[in-house]
């Protein structure tokens, strides 16, 4: 970027994952099994985003709730401990305001049990994410504060929307979003349900009408970017090894941001997004396996032969 808006900023609810992993299968109803291995960690979200975008050597801020119960003492810690002091959104919130998930790996997939709190939505929250979000250079949204992001839009933020999946995704119950951002970057799923298409290609197609760069993630087969009506699929990184998929998608938005940050070209904003993504898989949890700066730019220089060229 050119230097005059020096941080990047998100919001969110703060996830914490309880992984059960080594499990055979799920097991039945009524039915008990034990775990090869277990943790308690940060899950997924914006805030795992921008711990990532931090280690990557970017100053970042966060938004969220955090209460005065154990799960989010450990979260201040997890924060703490990579060099991030969250805006707290509701200092006198009660209860958990945190999301909580259950994760249980088997060989072939994994499930999930959720709980999420949550906080009220007021005009004094609201104000809190402004004030900490002014003068930054990227944000990443949270769909709840538009009104935010509109001003934020006018004072010169980059806007970056990752809605994750909704059964109710569609155009026209987000089109005030698409039209906000600047980048949008959704999974294949996400793409094709929210623009009603049957592939990504076609569904890249559809999100080019609000966005003149178009990024939809291909799971395993890499990403798909379309820029002047061309498109091209940047691939995975071939030396990683995927153990678990948990903050896939965070994790590459982290290197994303890092590239946007940084100004490259779309194609190496999304290579430097797969390798940060791909590091991520070859361990259980989301913030477990993460690259370093240094790293980042050595597999991106080595693999700088993974772009498409025109």
């Amino acid at each position: 970027m050119d230097g005059n808006k020096p941080f990047v900023s998100g919001a969110g609810n703060t996830n914490i994952d309880l992984i059960f992993s080594g499990l055979p299968r799920i097991p039945e109803e009524g039915r008990e099994l034990y775990a090869q291995g277990f943790s308690l960690q940060m899950g997924g979200g914006v805030p795992a985003t921008l711990i990532n975008l931090g280690r990557l050597g970017v100053p970042v801020r966060v938004q969220t709730g955090l209460g005065e119960d154990l799960f989010s003492r450990f979260a201040m810690d997890a924060f703490r401990e990579a060099g991030v002091t969250p805006c707290n959104l509701c200092p006198s919130a009660g209860g958990i305001p945190l999301n909580i998930s259950t994760a249980m790996l088997t060989p072939s997939d994994r499930t999930f049990v959720s709980y999420s709190g949550g906080f009220p939505l007021t005009d004094d929250v609201r104000q809190r994410l402004y004030e900490d979000s002014r003068g930054a250079a990227i944000c990443a949204m949270d769909p709840r504060f538009p009104e935010v992001y509109a001003q934020l839009r006018r004072e010169g933020t980059l806007l970056v929307l990752d809605t994750g999946w909704d059964d109710g995704l569609s155009i026209e119950k987000y089109r005030p979003l698409l039209e906000l951002a600047d980048f949008y970057v959704p999974n294949q799923a996400e793409a094709v349900k929210i623009t009603g298409t049957g592939s990504p290609e076609a569904a890249a197609r559809v999100l080019a009408e609000f966005f003149p760069k178009v990024v939809v993630k291909l799971d395993s087969a890499g990403c798909l970017i379309q820029e002047r009506g061309e498109q091209a699929v940047v691939p995975v990184i071939p030396e990683y090894v995927h153990r678990d998929s948990t903050g896939a998608g965070d994790a590459f938005l982290a290197g994303f941001l890092y590239g946007l940050y940084h100004g490259r070209p779309l194609a190496e904003c999304v290579l430097c997004g797969n390798i940060t993504g791909g590091k991520c898989v070859t361990a259980a949890g989301c913030l477990t396996a993460f690259c370093t700066e240094e790293e980042l730019l050595e597999k991106a220089e080595r693999y700088r032969r993974l772009i498409p060229r025109p």
